[in-house]
């Protein structure tokens, strides 16, 4: 018998690739635990609700990026090419789980995650360019963070080192860093 850190791990597994396939709001838990072979008040016993199961599939990107980011607050000496090559590191990381943020836009909405996602460019924008960057240097933070983000899904299968470079340079160009 599987033990229940496996079970749960399963469950976050074939939730993440119905929701990637079909979306969140189309896959129901029943779907999920006929899936796995097992019934759903087990799928409950790990998870009480499809929002908790969302959560837990997004906790750990949103911790990675808010360890990332304090970070970067944290230290003297960080450079924009530190946060935009870091930046890009966090997302390719975690592209997957990204994707599935980006096309779920509603469900995150009501989970408020948008809002953390937005205040992390807004983070790094003060950070590159100060406490009160103008228009014009948060419309390039917004171009060159984002863009960044687009580039870890949009090229899949991309050489990483390549793409890596490829991202970093343009991000830098619309930062005007580099």
């Amino acid at each position: 018998m599987a033990r229940p850190s496996d079970t749960r791990q399963r469950i976050l597994h074939t939730a993440r690739e119905l929701f990637a396939t079909k979306g969140v709001q189309q896959t129901s838990l029943q779907e999920i635990a006929d899936r796995l072979g097992i019934t759903k008040p087990a799928l409950y016993y790990h998870f009480a609700s499809r929002e908790e199961l969302v959560r837990s599939i997004v906790t750990p990107l949103l911790d990675d990026g808010e360890q990332f980011l304090a970070r970067m607050e944290r230290r003297e000496d960080v450079t924009p090419l530190d946060l935009v090559e870091g930046f890009f590191d966090f997302h390719h990381r975690h592209r997957k789980d990204m994707l599935l943020l980006l096309t779920e836009l509603t469900t995150l909405a009501e989970l408020g995650l948008i809002d953390v996602v937005l205040s992390w460019r807004a983070r790094l924008t003060r950070l590159v360019f100060g406490p009160e960057p103008t228009l014009e240097q948060q419309t390039r933070a917004v171009l060159a963070f984002g863009g960044m983000q687009d580039c870890t899904m949009q090229f899949p299968d991309a050489e990483v080192g390549e793409l890596r470079a490829a991202t970093v340079k343009a991000a830098s160009a619309a930062l005007g860093i580099g």
